[in-house]
């Protein structure tokens, strides 16, 4: 089983919202058996705290749920159980492997895989209006495609 691990900064907008869609890909693909997909906050400000409302929002115009999903902070313990570590944006990437210690070779960039603006950050769409969590989800869609090519190719006989 691969294990996933989605973060941003207090895992209410986008962290949360990207392992929806991933979930929802790998719906799509039949794979819900061979992952298992979590995210969490590199703070605990929002601890136990659904999805941000946009976030929710947009997950329900795109014909899924993350209503069911809470905020958690990281956990040293995560680097021991998550294959792979996607960061949302460079600070909290360095807040992974400089506070957390989790391994560089653990941890990605969410945009990596991102055929547009490769390397980027996701933008933190907190504070902003519902335009601002449209243009989070296009760009979580587009980079979790990238993201499921790369584990198909890291993965080939798992991933069939």
């Amino acid at each position: 089983m691969i294990q996933v691990l989605f973060v941003c900064l207090g895992n209410i907008c986008r962290s949360p919202l990207a392992q929806g869609i991933f979930e929802n890909m790998i719906k799509e693909k039949g794979w819900e058996d061979k992952f298992h997909v979590d995210s969490a906050g590199t703070s605990a400000w929002h601890e136990g705290e659904p999805p941000h409302s946009g976030s929710r929002h947009i997950a329900k115009k795109n014909n899924f749920s993350i209503d069911n999903q809470k905020s958690r902070p990281v956990h040293a313990k995560d680097k021991d159980i998550f294959d792979y570590i996607i960061a949302m944006d460079s600070n909290n990437a360095h807040t992974l492997t400089e506070e957390f210690y989790v391994p560089k070779e653990k941890v990605y960039k969410m945009r990596e895989f991102d055929s547009k603006n490769k390397g980027s950050d996701v933008m933190d769409p907190f504070g902003f209006g519902g335009d601002a969590f449209d243009e989070v989800y296009e760009v979580l869609r587009r980079s979790m495609t990238g993201f499921i090519d790369f584990l198909e190719k890291k993965h080939p006989n798992l991933l069939k």
